[in-house]
This record gives C-alpha cells, sequence and structure tokens, in this order.
C-alpha cells in the first residue's frame, strides 16, 4: 500500500549556511560561530500546523502564526529549531551564561588540557563604577587617567598569573592543581547547544542593559549575526513583542487606570497600599517596583503623579 505521507525536505536557512563556521569576534579575543543548527522559521510553522515538507501557506501567513505563536507564549513549535554554538568567552562572563541550564554544555577542560593561553583585556576607557542603587550592576565609567592606571595594573597581573602557571606546567604539575590561580579574565571555550525558545529567553535577558556588558557583547553578536540570518520571522516577533515589549502588573494596570481617572489622589492613595510610596505619599521609600513603573510611565510619556 502506497504512504500518504508527503517527501520531508529538509529545512534550512541559506542565510545561516552562508556564516556556517565563520567566527564572530567579540571582545578582544573571543567569539561566536555556528557549527551546526536544525530548523528554521519553516520548521516553526510545520510544529504548528503538526504538517510534513513544505507547507502551502502563503509567506505571510507563515508570518503571522509565527507573530501568534509568540505574542501568546505558545512556545513549544520554537523548541523545534535547535542550534549548536562554539564560543570563547571570559571566565568570569562564562559564571552567568551556564547559569541558563536549558542547553547543553560541552567546555574546555583545563584538567586535561594547557588552559587557553589568553586573558579579556579592559580598555581605559571602559572601566565601570559600581551602581549606587543596582548592587549586581555599574553606572558610569571612571575617567581615561584612572582607566589608564587600572589597564596598566591588569596587564601587569595577567601577566604574572600567567607566568607562575607556566612555571607550574613546566615543573609537571598536575594541571588541575596549577589552574586554581587562574584569572577569572582566562578564556574558555565550550560547545553550546539550545533550542530557539530557551536561546530567546537568553538574549532577552543578557541583551538588556541592565546585563553585564562583557556578556551582552554575546548577546547581542549572537542576536544580530546568527538568530537574524537564522530565523528572522521569529526574531523580528521576538524584537517586537520580547526585548522592545513590555508587561503590565496588576499594580501598574491599576496605577495607570487611576492615572488617567484624573483622581490623584486615589491614585496615590493606591501606591501606598501597594507598597510602593511611603506612608506619606513620598517617593522617599526605596522601591524597585515603583521604579520599574515610572519606566513604563516614561516610556508611554504618563505623567508621574507623586
Amino acid at each position: 500500500m502506497e504512504s500518504s505521507f508527503e517527501k520531508i525536505n529538509r529545512v534550512s536557512s541559506p542565510e545561516l549556511d552562508k556564516v556556517l563556521g565563520e567566527p564572530f569576534k567579540v571582545l578582544d579575543d573571543g567569539f561566536v560561530r555556528v557549527i551546526d543548527y536544525m530548523g528554521s522559521d519553516e520548521a516553526i510553522v510545520q510544529a504548528a500546523r503538526v504538517s510534513y515538507g513544505k507547507g502551502t501557506k502563503q509567506i505571510h501567513e507563515d508570518r503571522g502564526l509565527i507573530r501568534y505563536l509568540l505574542r501568546h507564549k505558545h512556545t513549544t513549535p520554537f523548541e523545534m529549531c535547535e542550534i549548536k554554538l562554539h564560543v570563547r568567552v571570559p571566565m568570569d562572563a562564562w559564571r552567568q551564561w551556564i547559569r541558563h541550564r536549558t542547553a547543553n554544555v560541552n567546555e574546555y577542560s583545563t584538567r586535561y588540557s594547557v588552559a587557553i593561553d589568553s586573558a579579556q583585556m579592559t580598555p581605559p576607557d571602559e572601566w565601570r563604577n559600581q551602581s549606587s542603587g543596582n548592587r549586581q550592576g555599574s553606572s558610569g565609567l571612571f575617567t581615561i587617567e584612572e582607566g589608564n592606571k587600572f589597564s596598566e595594573q591588569e596587564k601587569e597581573l595577567h601577566s604574572l598569573a600567567g607566568k607562575i602557571y607556566q612555571e607550574r606546567i613546566d615543573a609537571g604539575m598536575a594541571r588541575e592543581q596549577a589552574r586554581k590561580d587562574l584569572l577569572l579574565a582566562t578564556y574558555t571555550e565550550a560547545y553550546w547547544k539550545v533550542d530557539l525558545h530557551n536561546l530567546l529567553h537568553f538574549l532577552a535577558l543578557r541583551m538588556d542593559s541592565h546585563a553585564q556588558l562583557e556578556i551582552r557583547k554575546y548577546a547581542l553578536c549572537i542576536g544580530e549575526e546568527i538568530v537574524k540570518k537564522w530565523c528572522p520571522i521569529a526574531w523580528e516577533a521576538f524584537m517586537d513583542y520580547s526585548f522592545h515589549g513590555s508587561s503590565l502588573t496588576r499594580f501598574d494596570s491599576e496605577i495607570i487606570r487611576l492615572i488617567n481617572s484624573g483622581d490623584k489622589k486615589a491614585t496615590i492613595d493606591k501606591a501606598i497600599e501597594f507598597g510602593l510610596l511611603a506612608d506619606d505619599g513620598s517617593s522617599q521609600k526605596k522601591s524597585r517596583e515603583r521604579e520599574e513603573l515610572e519606566e513604563k510611565l516614561n516610556f508611554l510619556k504618563i505623567p508621574i503623579p507623586w
């Protein structure tokens, strides 16, 4: 009996094929490159329609479906696309990267191999001050004069750490112990395989302006140089709905409704009830949630009522 199934054609991305294996430079000696991938925008549509082979829908209908799926958080079809990246990244940024546990990872081993002889250097104009309002963030830059001093110190430290490590290796010390004083600036390499849904989540967090600059540069590279070529319709939807979009909490919605009603007293009272303002209605009380609401109000050109 003849099969009723259509012939399956491998879904590919011609634009991504053009850069397959090509390293995109990040920082001073890091890179990201695509080793392999599975699926594309078409695969997302196939999964959503539970169809085989090439669909019969027009491209504008495919675009509408992908945008609908992402807009309404129907994420399973995006998991049908996978990509394997080869990355070289400083260990401090890699520690943040590896926290995204929804990927398959195999990292360069400094127990088995000699550590990569490269460490990330910071240009004099990129030394950042600690943020006063965010314990894990930065804000503003040191002067060039101060930056020159820090960069010179960094160069000396890297040289000393590298010298001591190499002396240990040359003396026959076990690699697993010789590495113990390597700097977090030392580059490591890894293969990182992830599906598109979890990759977009990674990019939403790490492309954000609040993310550490070094890992943000990797995320921007992956997004602009790789995902945009791989799944351009999904990338467009992600940028529209996730990265440049904004969600409203119940607190946000109620405060905005009261602002629009023109009842300032009711707005202040509700903000006090929600713990966004101090009991006297002042904004002296520290509240990250209020600050996030204020960012949304500013973006929407809605006057802040307190």
